[in-house]
């Protein structure tokens, strides 16, 4: 992969669709790979998760784990990679919602923090592949939290998509390239 200066790639599905797969495939075409885990190790079948993951992963990659700090995080970082791969989005969303104590603005405030990701991603000189998931294809939430969440994430998948070079839905380890429209 050439990188192309702020290109997105943004890999879209349910759980267990393969996204981190295709997003590992594509990333492995770079030199200087640098993978952002947003997930925490907060109980004993995460610490499972996140140690399988970091042992599937080519060692000569770099790994940062950051769960809500993005920005501040990666701005050191930009120059030293040709290749971010970002999973996933779902878990940072998760993780900006249950740091907030105050819900009924946490949309906007997640929605403006994904733009400021947006903007320092389209201003490196880096490509990038984001994962996500599409959590709104299913039932409505029973709890405010869950709706909170779903609304959230659901903006910042729209948000991304229309900054994206590309935008892949990965269904059953199929992966289906959607139509582009911008913000």
């Amino acid at each position: 992969m050439v990188p192309v200066k702020g290109d997105i790639t943004f890999i879209l599905g349910g759980a267990r669709s393969g996204k981190s797969t295709a997003a590992e495939r594509l990333a492995r075409r770079g030199d200087r790979v640098l993978f952002v885990a947003t997930a925490e190790a907060l109980d004993e079948e995460m610490e499972r998760r996140i140690r399988i993951h970091r042992q599937e992963r080519p060692t000569e990659w770099d790994t940062l784990e950051e769960p809500r700090a993005l920005v501040s995080a990666l701005q050191p970082r930009l120059a030293h990679y040709d290749v971010f791969l970002i999973d996933c989005i779902t878990v940072w969303v998760s993780n900006l919602l249950l740091a907030m104590d105050d819900y009924p603005d946490a949309e906007r405030r997640v929605v403006d923090e994904t733009r400021r990701l947006l903007d320092l991603m389209q201003d490196s000189h880096a490509a990038w592949i984001v994962v996500s998931n599409e959590v709104g294809m299913g039932i409505v939430p029973a709890s405010p939290l869950g709706r909170v969440f779903r609304d959230a994430l659901g903006r910042v998948n729209q948000i991304i998509a229309a900054r994206s070079s590309r935008v892949l839905l990965m269904v059953a380890g199929l992966s289906f390239e959607a139509p582009l429209y911008s913000e």
